[in-house]
């Protein structure tokens, strides 16, 4: 089972996005803020995969992407940004973050499916 840290502060993409990594057999942790998932990557093993939104209270997904990037003990966990931001240039500046991936909500569950596959393989059955 991986372990995956979702960073989203609305609550229906948060169900959403839980529901399909536990269908995919994945546990998923979650986190509203920047800071809170920062207090949660501090006293815990780092994931196997981060989900990340960009528009959050406090600090955005793009300042917690550069924090995780300059941890050694992060800085190879792969990110996959999840926001509505869907110009351009917001694709372009998260992957000069550091992200991997960027996905547009809403999103098609098929999609992220197997934009989450591409960094955690499925799991047998």
């Amino acid at each position: 089972m991986k372990q995956v840290l979702v960073i989203e502060d609305s609550r229906t993409e948060q169900t959403l996005i839980v529901s399909i990594l536990e269908k995919l057999g994945h546990q998923a942790h979650v986190a509203q803020t920047a800071e809170k998932a920062m207090e949660w990557l501090a006293t815990h093993q780092p994931p196997d995969l981060i989900v990340l939104d960009i528009v959050m209270p406090g600090a955005n997904g793009f300042e917690l992407c550069r924090e995780v990037r300059a941890n050694s003990l992060l800085k190879t966990v792969p990110i996959i940004f999840c926001s509505s931001k869907d110009q351009d240039f917001d694709r372009f500046w998260a992957l000069r973050q550091g992200g991997n991936a960027y996905i547009t909500k809403p999103f098609e569950p098929e999609d992220f499916i197997a934009t989450i596959n591409e960094y955690l393989p499925p799991l047998p059955q």
